[in-house]
């Protein structure tokens, strides 16, 4: 799957999102396919989903936390890619 960073993400009707204290949990209600968040996880969430688009969410984590540019880079595509594939995530042109 190719992840362009001028994409936008957004969440599908069918998905729910929780916050539980930091950690959250994601459950797409078509396929009941279900994904657990670590702290970090949730704020790249709260960020990919706010955003317009995957840039803008990049520049403002790497403005927050302590990470190298090519490693935040890998997590955003990987996280991003994993919640596409279980139908958690849509993503559209920005």
């Amino acid at each position: 799957m190719d992840v362009s960073f001028s994409q936008k993400v957004s969440t599908p009707e069918d998905v729910l999102f929780r916050d539980l204290g930091g950690e959250s949990v994601l459950l797409n209600l078509d396929n009941e396919n279900y994904y657990g968040l670590d702290e970090v996880g949730t704020r790249m969430w709260d960020v990919l989903t706010t955003s317009t688009s995957i840039q803008t969410a990049y520049d403002t984590l790497l403005a927050e936390y302590d990470v190298a540019p090519e490693v935040l880079q890998q997590d955003i595509t990987r996280l991003v890619e994993d919640l596409v594939v279980q139908g958690l995530l849509e993503l559209s042109d920005g």
